[in-house]
Order: structure tokens, then sequence, then C-alpha cells
């Protein structure tokens, strides 16, 4: 017999970690999806590291603890390509086998699903497990969005381009990026933060520029970016804002 059971996947952005920038859209795919699905830090042995993640504790503002599922990707695995590789292969096997079991299964992400988001991967690999399976995403509040709300930082004006560089590239690509036009927002810039204090300083973009982590959490920190200096140490996952040279005048660029 054919199974014509319809699988849904939907990745939804949960914003950067305060529970009230969910969408209502949002919150109502993690409410009536089956199953929802939160990513975990592997322990050093590949395991679950029993610490809950910034996408699970929003996720828990809105649906019961025994919704939610754990599953460990290989976040914080950079240097071993087969131990991350055997990681998400085992993801992707327990996302799919969840699917199979409740025909649909939300998972949750920080920020939007389609902006550096595991979720990315994910569906691809789910989509080859469960052929047919409908992938869908619910948009959600990225860390530029909310850093520039809660510092005042306007992200562009009139025609100005808007530049978006994860650091985990390199200094040399966010440095290319800031000797360009228009707003520059760095992503996962925690691990570089003196080598991005001194990108800022060698393109002159330093003033007004602001960084912030841990946004719309009790440990949130918002900084002007003159601040950091060579030995900087911050949490990786700090967002920076270095908006466009302005000349001051009303209107200029529309």
């Amino acid at each position: 017999m054919t199974d014509t059971t319809t699988h849904r996947l939907t990745g939804v952005g949960v914003g950067p970690g305060d529970p009230e920038l969910v969408t209502v859209k949002g919150v109502n795919a993690l409410r009536e999806a089956a199953a929802v699905v939160v990513p975990v830090m592997a322990a050093a042995d590949g395991t679950d590291g029993g610490e809950p993640g910034r996408a699970e504790a929003t996720v828990l503002h809105y649906v019961a603890a025994d919704k939610v599922v754990r599953v460990v990707f290989a976040l914080n695995e950079r240097s071993d390509r087969a131990r991350r590789e055997a990681a998400w292969d085992a993801a992707g096997e327990r996302v799919a086998a969840l699917l199979r079991e409740n025909g649909s299964v939300a998972f949750a992400t920080i920020g939007d699903p389609n902006v550096y988001s595991t979720f990315t991967y994910l569906a691809l690999t789910v989509g080859e497990l469960v052929p047919g399976t409908v992938v869908e995403t619910v948009p959600g509040i990225t860390a530029m969005q909310d850093l520039a709300a809660r510092s005042g930082a306007v992200l562009t004006e009139g025609t100005e381009p808007l530049t978006l560089v994860p650091v985990t590239a390199g200094s040399a690509v966010l440095k290319e990026a800031l000797a360009g036009p228009g707003t520059v927002v760095a992503y996962k810039f925690g691990r570089l933060a003196g080598e991005v204090a001194a990108a800022l300083r060698e393109t002159g973009r330093t003033q007004d520029a602001v960084w912030g982590s841990a946004l719309g959490l009790p440990e949130e920190s918002i900084r002007p970016a003159a601040e950091l200096g060579a030995d900087a140490a911050l949490p990786y996952l700090s967002t920076l804002i270095a908006p466009a040279r302005r000349d001051g005048g009303r209107g200029g660029k529309l």
C-alpha cells in the first residue's frame, strides 16, 4: 500500500532570544505541530550536553515541555569534518523519524530560518530521507533588527546597501565589506573581536558602530564598538552594526 500521508517540516524563526519577539504566526506554527525540535550542542562525547539553548528557552514560553524534542547538532564542531558529518546524519535521521511518526514537525531556530540557519541543511537532509516532505518556513526577527532597535542604529536609508557578513568566514571578508559603501553587519564575531576592532579602525568605521550580545536576555550587553580592545573576548553570537557614513542631511538619499 502506498503511503499517502503528507509530511510537513516547518522551520520557525524564534528571534534572537526575547520571547516577545516571536511572531503570532510563529507561535501558531509551534503550537500546531505535533512535535517541536530544538537544536542543542553536543558534549565532548557527542551526546546531549544538557544545557538548554536559546531556541529551546524561547519555545518553552509557548508550548509544553513534553512536546519539545531536543536533538543534538554539531553546532560547535569545526575541526573534525567526519565527526561533524556523522552528527548531522544522526540528527537528520532523528528528525526524519519524528516526521514519519508525527506527520508534522516544527524546527525552532534562533533568528530567521533562511539566514545562516541550521534549518537549511536539515531540510535538505530530511527531504532526501522522507521524499515528498512539504517544507515551509516562518520568518523570524533577526539579531541585526533587534540590535538596531535596542541601540537606535539605523540599518539603511534611501539607496544605501546593507552587507551581512559572518565573521566565521574570516576578518578579511569583514574588512573588505567595511571598505565599501553602506551599512555593514557582522554576525558570530565574538571569537575574533580583537580583529574586528582592528578592521573597524583601519577602515575608519569605528564611530557610530555598536555591538550587542544576549539581546533580550538578562545578560544583555550593548556597547559602542569604540570600546572594543585588541584583547576583547565576547560571546560567540555577538552582533556588530557599522552604520553607513552619513552627512547628517535629511532626505538626502531618498
